[in-house]
C-alpha cells in the first residue's frame, strides 16, 4: 500500500499556471510590453482570489464536494462545535435516527469540551478539523499562520479523542493559495459541501429544511451548525428542529448516512 501523504506536494494546474505566468510576466516588465505584463497578473490574482472565494472550486487543490453519485449515501456534516448545549441533543437525535455524521470542530472548543468530542467519537461518528479558533481571515493569512492554526486543531482534536482528523474544512470554506501544501504536509484532504442550509443566518426551520432537501440525491455532502446555528423564533437552535426532518428525507428517499472516513491510500 502506497503512503499517499509521502508523495511530493504537486500544485493544482491553476496554481501551475500562475506560476509560469509569473515568471512570463517579471520578464515582461522590463520591455515595451509591461502595460500587458501588469493587466495579466492582475487578472491572475483575480482569478486566485476567486477561487479561493467560492467553496467548491477545486482549482486551487482537490476538493470532497460530493461522495461517489453510484452509491445511495449522504454525509451529514456538522460545524464549529461541539457545543454543550446543542451537541448531546443532536447526538440524541443521531442516534434515534440510527444515523451517522462527520462533526467538523473547531480546536478551542474541543479544548473546552474534551468530553462532548469523546462523546461525539463514542457514538459512532467522524470527527474533522474546522482549525484551531476559526479566524474570520483564515484565507488572508500566509503558510506559516495556516499550519499553526490546522496543526494546533489536529493536536487539540487528537489529545481529547484519540483520533487524529483525516478532512479538514476551511472556515467558511474560504482559503487561499497556501492552504493545499500545508493539508498535504499534515495529511489532510480538503472536504465542502454539495447544499447547505445556511442555518447560522436562517432561523426559519422550514426553509432551512427546503434549502437542504430541495432535489437532495445520492452522493450529496450537506452542511448545518451545532455551535453557531441561528435561533428559531421559540428560541432553539435551528438545526435541533431540522435535523429530524431532514434524517426522515434521507430515509424516505431510500438513501442512508455516512461518515466522512479517510480515504483509501
Amino acid at each position: 500500500m502506497i503512503d499517499t501523504r509521502a508523495r511530493r506536494w504537486k500544485p493544482a494546474p491553476l496554481v501551475q499556471g500562475s506560476l509560469g505566468l509569473h515568471a512570463l510576466a517579471a520578464a515582461g516588465l522590463f520591455t515595451p510590453a509591461w502595460p500587458w505584463s501588469v493587466g495579466a497578473l492582475v487578472a491572475d490574482h483575480a482569478l486566485i482570489t476567486f477561487a479561493g472565494l467560492w467553496p467548491r472550486s477545486p482549482w486551487l487543490g482537490p476538493n470532497l464536494t460530493h461522495l461517489p453519485r453510484h452509491l445511495p449515501q449522504v454525509a451529514i456534516t456538522i460545524d464549529d462545535g461541539p457545543d454543550p448545549d446543542v451537541t448531546p441533543a443532536v447526538l440524541d437525535v443521531l442516534d434515534a435516527h440510527h444515523a451517522v455524521a462527520t462533526f467538523f470542530c473547531i480546536g478551542a472548543q474541543v479544548q473546552r469540551h474534551p468530553a462532548l468530542a469523546r462523546e461525539i467519537v463514542r457514538r459512532g461518528h467522524a470527527i474533522g478539523n474546522h482549525s484551531q479558533h476559526h479566524r474570520h481571515h483564515f484565507s488572508l493569512m500566509a503558510p506559516a499562520q495556516i499550519r499553526r492554526e490546522i496543526g494546533a486543531a489536529q493536536d487539540s482534536i487528537a489529545q481529547a479523542t484519540g483520533v487524529a482528523p483525516a478532512w479538514f474544512r476551511a472556515p467558511a470554506g474560504l482559503r487561499n493559495v497556501f492552504l493545499d501544501p500545508v493539508l498535504h504536509e499534515l495529511g489532510l484532504r480538503l472536504a465542502s459541501w454539495t447544499r447547505r442550509g445556511f442555518d447560522t443566518r436562517t432561523g426559519d426551520a422550514a426553509l432551512v429544511l427546503r434549502r437542504l432537501t430541495r432535489q437532495l440525491a445520492a452522493g450529496d455532502i450537506l452542511l448545518l451548525h451545532d455551535h453557531h446555528a441561528a435561533l428559531t423564533p421559540a428560541g432553539r437552535p435551528v438545526l435541533l428542529d431540522v435535523l429530524p426532518g431532514l434524517l426522515q428525507a434521507v430515509q424516505d428517499q431510500g438513501l442512508q448516512t455516512v461518515r466522512l472516513d479517510p480515504p483509501a491510500s
